[in-house]
């Protein structure tokens, strides 16, 4: 069995978007919610601050999704690669 290349990259980029856009979306009604997480990811994707904006929340949801899409891609296809020896099963 292949894995769809598109499909999981679309599905891990909304899962990981949903988990930034939520957690974001926590923290400016309760701001020590999630601040460890934000903290971390803002680190990691230039231009996301944890500044307790929309906009920034916004920001981090599009640099979630990318990056969640990319790392779906990277895994259906090393998953493809690994897999593509075994047999199929009707």
């Amino acid at each position: 069995m292949r894995l769809s290349v598109k499909g999981l990259a679309l599905a891990m980029g909304v899962l990981w978007a949903s988990g930034i856009f939520l957690v974001g979306i926590v923290n400016l009604a309760a701001p020590s919610y999630g601040a460890a997480f934000l903290a971390w990811a803002s680190s990691i994707y230039p231009g996301f601050h944890n500044s307790r904006h929309f906009l920034d929340v916004l920001v981090g949801t599009g640099y979630g999704f990318v990056d969640g899409g990319i790392g779906g891609a990277i895994i259906a296809w090393l998953y493809n690669c690994l897999a593509g020896g075994a047999k199929q099963t009707p």
